[in-house]
């Protein structure tokens, strides 16, 4: 079959001719039609990401939608023929989606929503676990809480402002200028962060109290503003970009709190694979009551285009996901 295979960090990426896999214990097998390209992707292509722990040779690509080609033993709950979609590779030892096939642990995969392409079903999963993970998981959002989300218009961003809004928050997103009408199209309160300072925007949609929730999916003087604009006592800030030296006074003298977020940790060390699945079913399930709609790049690529695509993601231009064409099931 045809993969993309990264055999060095910061080679060029290209098309090798490499066995079809085969389903084994636990496993299915999935014919993938589409995968998301994220910024991780890039950087593990660049050899600027050891917290992936990729292994080379590795087959690239995070998230995937495809359809179930065979199941293995104790791989239970699919059937060939299924469509399924996942964040399924591309790091430790797993094998990614850039791949025809790919023989995938089926606790990461769950149903496609009916109501989506493959396309857009493939651009959803590692946004929607991480946004779910931050918002559910960590801060249990509810209804009439305020939630900020910095980044809205990026693929977790979009994925936490449709996310908290279908739990009853009453959002507000951070963006550049040129995203703001995109963050208000999602249902959120746009905020642009070039022209307004932290306490102003605190001030003027909390009366100085501060959020309830705070997303941050930028990281570095983004998150020191999160912990300066955070609701006192109860204010919880989520940041999927923790990394790098930051003062906790602002958020310590504000009584809040913070938790973190590292989306592949189930991948790396097969704990908690269950609870991806859990999270696409319930993803899944607010897309077809139409909640979640991914913001998708409207350019086209395939697998012979890999770089392109991936350039297009690490130069930060691009108008919502980019999402590969890996097979004619797309």
């Amino acid at each position: 079959m045809r993969a993309v295979v990264l055999r060095e960090f910061g080679d060029q990426l290209k098309v090798s001719e490499i066995d079809k896999p085969v389903a084994g214990p636990g496993q299915v097998l999935v014919r993938v039609a589409a995968s998301g390209v994220n910024p991780l992707d890039t950087k593990i292509q660049a050899g600027k990401a050891a917290h992936a722990k990729t292994r080379l040779p590795a087959v690239l690509g995070l998230d995937l939608a495809g359809t179930v080609q065979a199941v293995g033993t104790g791989a239970g709950g699919f059937q060939p023929g299924d469509e399924v979609y996942g964040l399924t590779g591309g790091v430790g030892d797993l094998p990614g989606s850039l791949a025809e096939y790919t023989a995938v642990d089926a606790r990461l995969l769950a149903l496609k929503p009916k109501s989506l392409t493959m396309r857009q079903a493939a651009a959803l999963p590692l946004a929607v676990i991480t946004a779910w993970e931050g918002l559910v998981d960590r801060a249990a959002v509810k209804a009439g809480q305020q939630v900020l989300v910095h980044g809205g218009a990026g693929g977790v961003g979009s994925a936490a402002v449709q996310i908290a809004r279908a739990r009853g928050a009453q959002v507000y997103a951070t963006g550049s200028p040129r995203s703001l009408k995109t963050i208000e199209d999602l249902g959120a309160t746009p905020i642009d962060y070039t022209s307004v300072p932290v306490e102003q925007y605190v001030q003027q949609h909390t009366g100085g109290e501060g959020f309830d929730i705070i997303v941050d999916t930028v990281g570095g003087a983004t998150l020191d503003a999160s912990f300066a604009a955070a609701r006192t006592y109860t204010g919880h800030v989520v940041s999927a970009l923790g990394w790098g030296t930051h003062s906790l006074a602002p958020l310590s003298f504000r009584a809040a709190t913070y938790s973190g977020i590292f989306t592949l940790l189930p991948m790396l060390t097969g704990r908690g694979r269950e609870h991806h699945g859990h999270i696409l079913r319930e993803v899944a399930a607010l897309a077809d009551a139409g909640a979640l709609v991914p913001l998708l790049d409207p350019r086209r690529f395939t697998l012979d285009d890999v770089t392109e695509a991936h350039a297009a993601v690490a130069a930060g231009t691009t108008a919502g996901k980019i999402v590969l064409d890996v097979t004619d099931h797309a």
